[in-house]
This record gives structure tokens, C-alpha cells and sequence, in this order.
């Protein structure tokens, strides 16, 4: 087989997936690499110049967009090196940090009743109803967007009140109990989706009973978060419905008496999480968390 970077990249997209990693956006930034690679006559092994003159590409884009792709770069001549010793291996922090946490945007109690209120009101035959119970279901179980989209009804077990989410982040299935309130508002839905569109294949549908697109579901939400986190840097995102419901349970579990000691590795599984750390990246300085947490150190400090 000749030794294109086309032929590299495909090589090690098919060892990488083998092992249960999607890579579907490094696999586009990978090939986009390897055409440009073929393309400008490059032969040889991997050279960091040729990966930072892509990564740079192109003009005026953001920094952090340009750090991600050498970042991918990296990861393809760590790969390569084993088989071809003169593969350069690009530098690590050549255009800064590769990752950056959006500051999240921990929505109050009252915003998400606001959220859902709006939702309701949307017109349609079930696009009020959709969006309510979607984004309701989101508050209350913390699911990513996909997570919940990709629900089909025979996912939704509402006789024993559990989601089977299937394939999520890391191909990983998990079950997600439910609360007792939230059987009610998801039963109507159904009942309701059934009767306009019997043969629908996913839980969520759109008004022509089609799969709730993610990017619909995007553009609806910008409309409905109007007025609601005016202060911050940024718009709330719909993802940050995620970091809330993350820091509600925290802090609802350090106000009981049990507390949240040793309470966390059992959330981050809830949420899907392969670690713990995983976790405390929705986990926010709330004031409510921080007094909480400055109480309990206070009693530990007094017992001790």
C-alpha cells in the first residue's frame, strides 16, 4: 500500500475505531489533514511543520480552535511513531492550552419553570408539549440533548419509571431511574405522540413525526432562553440544564442529613460518567454550594 497520509489516517482511524472510539469530529479534522498533507506533495513520514501549518488554517480562526487541531495531529504521530521512528511529534502547547471550560451557566429553580413555561406555549399540535416535556425530562435527569433525543419509545419504560439511554458518550448503556413526578408528564406525551404518529420511531418527535433534529431543538431554545441570564458572559446554553441539575443534587444532598460524602461516585454514574472527575466538571461555585460546603468543613474542624 502506498504510504500516503491519506492511507495513514484511514489505517489508524480503523485501529482506533476497532477498540470502540467513534472519533467522528478528530475523524473529519484527521482526513481534512491527510488531504492537505497529499495534496501540497508532502512524502515521508509525519513533520510537525507540515501539522502546524495546517493546524493554523485557516486565517482568523480562533486560537483554541487551532490548538484542538494540533492536538489531533499529536495524537495520529503519537500513533505512527511506533512503526516510523522519524515521525515528528508535533508540540504540545504550540498554540496554547487545546481545551478551555465554557464558564456554565447554573440555572435557578425559578428559570427552568420559566424555560418549561414558554415551552408549553409554543404553538403547534405537539410542539408546545414536546419542548415541555423534553426540556422537563433534561431538569430532572440531567440527560445530554443527544442522550434524550435518541430515546425511542421502547426506551421509556414508564411502568417501571427507568430510561434505558443506549450508545451514549463511550458506547457506554445505563439505566436512569426516574422520579415518581416525572411519569405522569411523560405518559401524557406519549399517549398524545401515539395518537398523532403511531409508527414514530424515536420518543421525541418533530410536527411531522419525524426525529426532533438537534439543530431545530437548538434554534427553538434560543428563542425561549430570551430574558434569562441577561448578566452573563455568554447566552445559556442548553447543556447548561446539565451543569444545574449536577449542582441541585450536590446541594440538595450536603442540606440532608446524610450529606454528599461518598454520594458523588453514585451521580457520576447516574450521568453517565466513566470517572468521578468527570463529575466535577458541572459541579459550579454556587454561594449555596460554597456555604454548605464551609459548614461541613467547620463541624469536621470541630470534632477533630
Amino acid at each position: 500500500m502506498k504510504a500516503t497520509m491519506t492511507n495513514r489516517v484511514r489505517s489508524y482511524l480503523r485501529y482506533r475505531r476497532a477498540l470502540g472510539f467513534r472519533l467522528v469530529v478528530e475523524g473529519r479534522m484527521l482526513r481534512n489533514f491527510a488531504r492537505f498533507a497529499d495534496r501540497s506533495g508532502h512524502r515521508g513520514p509525519l513533520a510537525k511543520d507540515l501539522a502546524i501549518r495546517w493546524a493554523a488554517l485557516p486565517q482568523g480562526c480562533d486560537r483554541l480552535y487551532r490548538a484542538r487541531r494540533l492536538e489531533v495531529v499529536r495524537v495520529l504521530a503519537q500513533h505512527l511513531l511506533i512503526s516510523e521512528p522519524k515521525t515528528e511529534l508535533p508540540p504540545r502547547h504550540f498554540f496554547g492550552p487545546a481545551h478551555r471550560r465554557p464558564e456554565p451557566y447554573v440555572y435557578s429553580p425559578k428559570e427552568i419553570q420559566k424555560l418549561l413555561v414558554r415551552a408549553k406555549g409554543l404553538g403547534g399540535r405537539l410542539r408546545g408539549q414536546t419542548y415541555w416535556t423534553l426540556l422537563g425530562l433534561m431538569a430532572c435527569t440531567g440527560l445530554r440533548i443527544s442522550e434524550a433525543l435518541h430515546l425511542t419509545p421502547d426506551d421509556v419504560d414508564l411502568t417501571e419509571g427507568v430510561l434505558t439511554v443506549r450508545e451514549s458518550k463511550y458506547r457506554k448503556t445505563r439505566l436512569v431511574p426516574l422520579h415518581a413526578t416525572a411519569i405522569a408528564p411523560l405518559r401524557d406525551y406519549a399517549r398524545r405522540r401515539e395518537q398523532l404518529f403511531p409508527p414514530a420511531k424515536t420518543f421525541f418527535v418533530s410536527e411531522r413525526g419525524a426525529a426532533l433534529a438537534y439543530s431545530t431543538v437548538g434554534n427553538d431554545f434560543s428563542r425561549l432562553r430570551k430574558g434569562i441570564g441577561n448578566s452573563a458572559r455568554r447566552p445559556p446554553r442548553l447543556h447548561d440544564i446539565r451543569h444545574a441539575f449536577t449542582c441541585r443534587v450536590l446541594l440538595g444532598w450536603q442540606k440532608s442529613p446524610k450529606g454528599a460524602v461518598g454520594r458523588v461516585a453514585i451521580l457520576s454514574r447516574y450521568l453517565g460518567h466513566a470517572r468521578a472527575s468527570d463529575t466535577y466538571w458541572y459541579l459550579t461555585a454556587l454561594p449555596e454550594l460554597m456555604i454548605q460546603a464551609a459548614q461541613a468543613f467547620g463541624r469536621y474542624q470541630h470534632e477533630n
